[in-house]
């Protein structure tokens, strides 16, 4: 692009990140939405506003060659985004690329699988947030991101603040889960983080932030390695099992579906297909599945 091109682009750039902000777009968002639009730019050597459906057809055939679909899917909806609001043109994604509907199924830890892994781990800070995160059905981010305010232990609840979507909920909190976070936090004692930041417990002590993600799913691939599990197993199948397993021990699809944060009972009835729910007592029943586990708690040095 020549100086008077790289201008308009310009322009158009951040009128896109712009109208992501006023639609209240989450930060991943942006950056996924944004991304779609420079990658094509750098492509073609052209603003977007200047390429035919064809051009359009030509780009989606060539990423599909080289990128995953969901990096497709980011892009398809990056453009449409990028097509509609800011230069106010309808783009019929549908003649352009539509993505396969694929359905998988993760795979699923046994108690006893789970039990070896906790028990292999050993580091108290990725013992305590295997057993955690398990335990409480939760995200990667969520549970890295628990802070000592978000523990009501006379109610036995966890409140999880802006999980997926920005959206709030309270989650039950396990006895032993309950218990392994004191075990663990009286180990560093830091007045905000219960996963902090830190190679021993004085640098936790006065982190200012948590783990970092990297390196705690690099450390978790590990322990999965060391165990021979030769399952697909990633920080994210935890909370699949903890669904998996509410139903084995008969909670209902309403209840799982509110612990788990999930927007529509579709994707709560992955773990089952129950016919006759039946009300229970979520956090009964949480301790009850917790209870299956053998645990032994690793002393911090």
């Amino acid at each position: 692009m020549n100086k008077a091109q790289k201008k308009h682009y310009d322009s158009l750039y951040q009128k896109h990140l712009s109208a992501l902000k006023r639609q209240g777009k989450s930060k991943a968002t942006i950056d996924g939405y944004s991304r779609a639009v420079r990658r094509i730019t750098s492509h073609f050597d052209r603003c977007p506003d200047r390429l035919s459906v064809n051009d359009l057809k030509d780009y989606f055939a060539s990423l599909i060659e080289t990128h995953s679909w969901s990096t497709v899917k980011l892009d398809r909806c990056g453009l449409q985004f990028f097509y509609k609001h800011v230069l106010g043109k309808k783009w019929l994604w549908v003649d352009i690329v539509k993505p396969p509907v694929v359905r998988t199924l993760p795979d699923i830890l046994t108690p006893e699988e789970l039990s070896l892994i906790i028990n292999s781990t050993r580091e108290a800070r990725y013992q305590t947030y295997i057993l955690v995160t398990y335990s409480m059905g939760l995200r990667l981010g969520e549970a890295l991101n628990l802070k000592i305010g978000d523990i009501d232990a006379k109610r036995t609840r966890v409140h999880i603040r802006k999980g997926k979507g920005l959206k709030d909920r309270f989650v039950s909190l396990p006895d032993v889960a309950l218990a392994t976070l004191r075990h663990y936090w009286s180990s560093h004692r830091n007045p905000n983080f219960l996963f902090p930041l830190g190679k021993n417990s004085e640098e936790r002590h006065k982190a200012k932030r948590s783990m970092d993600r990297g390196g705690l799913q690099k450390s978790f691939q590990a322990i999965i390695k060391d165990c021979h599990i030769h399952k697909r197993i990633s920080i994210h199948n935890l909370r699949h099992c903890c669904g998996t397993h509410l139903v084995e021990v008969g909670l209902n699809l309403r209840a799982i579906q509110e612990l788990l944060g999930h927007e529509s009972p579709k994707t709560t009835v992955l773990y089952t297909q129950l016919t006759k729910p039946v009300e229970q007592n979520t956090t009964q029943l949480i301790n009850t599945m917790m209870g299956r586990l053998s645990i032994s708690l690793v002393k911090e040095k």
